[in-house]
């Protein structure tokens, strides 16, 4: 067998183990992740398990995956949750509410810059959302 196949071989094997060690670094980040995710869990149990994933880290992992890994994707849904609804009141009240909205629309149709029309219609949407 020509020389150049060692070195094709070599590469691939290179490249399926970058890819292997790669998944399993982001499979250990969302379980540890995960750990400090988890409100209900006591620190010394997240002390131990870390303790684990330090010293025996892919039976740790596995372990963790099967024992645990059906709550991870709800505690990520919830954390998820709770973001968005910090943002949704960020927006909320750096936009001002309904009122500064109504008032911006007025000003807009005092303006000239849109009709009564499109002021009624604004005006509808707003009030709208406060249902």
């Amino acid at each position: 067998m020509p020389d150049y196949w060692s070195s094709i071989w070599d590469t691939l094997w290179w490249a399926i183990t970058a890819f292997a060690f790669l998944a399993y670094l982001m499979a250990l980040f969302s379980i540890i992740s995960d750990l400090f995710r988890d409100r209900e869990m006591g620190g010394a149990k997240k002390a131990v398990w870390l303790v684990f994933l330090v010293f025996l880290p892919f039976l740790t992992a596995l372990v963790y995956l099967v024992l645990r890994g059906a709550g991870m994707a709800a505690r990520a849904a919830r954390q998820e949750q709770l973001v968005k609804a910090a943002a949704d009141d960020y927006i909320r009240s750096v936009a001002g509410g309904p009122a500064t909205e109504i008032a911006q629309a007025q000003a807009l149709l005092d303006a000239g810059a849109i009709t009564a029309d499109e002021f009624e219609r604004l005006k509808a949407g707003v009030l709208k959302d406060l249902r």
